[in-house]
């Protein structure tokens, strides 16, 4: 409505909706809100200039949609840096490859295509003359980096090129996909001093009839294996993943198999959702949504209850220990408090001036919930608030 009463006072006006809901929903936007001139997808923003003047100079109403497969639209589709006090994020790749069932990115976002290494080292190197400390790497599939295009580096061989750039304090990425965790991978954890202590490794569940179903590409007992050979290598990684509870099917025992993972791999933090089909899904198409809603609550609460637990213990683990945390900015806990986050992405608050933000400062742990720790600095110079 807010939009509509705009475009009725202003009629040079040009409203656009783009991204994944454009791209999913099309002509149909359109259709729904005559006061819309535009409608571009994940693939189209490059084309924005040129959508823009279809609408200014010849009054049409364009939807652009094309997903563009070749290599070289990911020349410069990085798309802006976004920069976040002392991080930056910058896009290594785009699209996914995997299709499952229940997930409508391979619709919305296409094929993978990955960003040529070149750019993205020389990118991550414009940042830290930046004072960027930090850099997240971001792709639907970073694991899978490189696969696709004849010649490049493969995802491992890209952290330890960033992993060079002078300045640079942490590497970080997210998401990754299990079927994708190489040995090099793995090896990477073990072996390269700026990549953090932290991944982010969706199970989705912990049956392997749903994940059958799924269409994930491994079964239980191999994503445990890489986990166990993970934290082989590197005993200090701290694991959060993504379960969706209440998929088509799922049984009782199905769903105590998921309760059972999260309490034998021990995550550190979880996301979880209920399921609901998206449109153009194998799910969606194939199985009805026949785990009803009540159901559905009451295991996502329990799924929560349990990590609620499990976090906190994990988090209480951490008090009297040293760590060293990058000051972010503010807490929200006000009150003087600053916060930064710890190579195992543990969010600590602590009393403090701002004017520590992008700095690397050590701190004891002094309390802890299950969502974050409480500390204190340790040099006293950093304690006076300004």
């Amino acid at each position: 409505g807010r939009w509509r009463e705009l475009k009725e006072k202003r009629k040079d006006l040009i409203v656009a909706v783009g991204g994944c809901v454009a791209q999913q929903e099309g002509e149909e936007l359109l259709r729904r809100a005559p006061y819309l001139d535009l409608v571009f997808g994940t693939h189209n923003i490059g084309r924005l200039d040129h959508l823009v003047s279809e609408v200014a100079l010849e009054r049409k109403r364009p939807v652009a949609l094309g997903f563009y497969n070749d290599p070289s639209y990911m020349e410069d589709a990085g798309g802006p840096t976004r920069i976040s006090g002392p991080k930056a994020f910058v896009t290594i790749m785009q699209g996914c490859d995997k299709v499952c069932s229940f997930c409508v990115v391979p619709y919305v976002r296409g094929r993978e295509i990955s960003r040529p290494s070149e750019k993205i080292i020389a990118e991550i190197d414009a940042l830290v003359r930046q004072r960027v400390k930090e850099v997240m790497l971001l792709g639907q599939n970073v694991n899978s980096y490189g696969k696709t295009a004849p010649g490049e580096l493969s995802f491992a061989e890209l952290l330890r090129r960033v992993n060079e750039i002078e300045g640079l304090e942490r590497i970080r990425f997210t998401t990754s996909h299990p079927e994708d965790l190489s040995p090099d991978l793995i090896e990477a954890y073990a072996t390269l001093e700026r990549l953090c202590e932290h991944l982010h490794l969706p199970v989705q569940s912990g049956s392997d009839d749903v994940l059958r179903r799924m269409r994930r590409g491994y079964s239980r007992g191999e994503y445990l294996g890489r986990i166990e050979r993970l934290r082989d290598r590197c005993p200090r990684i701290a694991l959060s993943t993504d379960v969706i509870v209440g998929f088509p099917g799922e049984t009782e025992g199905e769903f105590e198999a998921t309760l059972e993972i999260l309490r034998q791999v021990e995550y550190d933090e979880i996301f979880a959702f209920s399921f609901s089909p998206r449109p153009q899904t194998v799910a969606a198409k194939l199985y009805r949504d026949d785990v009803p809603s009540e159901v559905k609550r009451r295991r996502l609460e329990l799924v929560l209850e349990l990590q609620q637990e499990i976090s906190l213990k994990k988090n209480r683990e951490k008090i009297g220990c040293q760590e060293e945390i990058l000051v972010e900015g503010p807490s929200k806990l006000g009150q003087d408090r600053i916060m930064g986050r710890t190579r195992s992405n543990r969010i600590v608050n602590v009393m403090g001036s701002e004017t520590l933000t992008g700095e690397m400062v050590g701190v004891r742990i002094t309390g802890a919930s299950a969502n974050s720790l409480v500390g204190a600095l340790l040099k006293e110079e950093y304690r006076e608030v300004a």
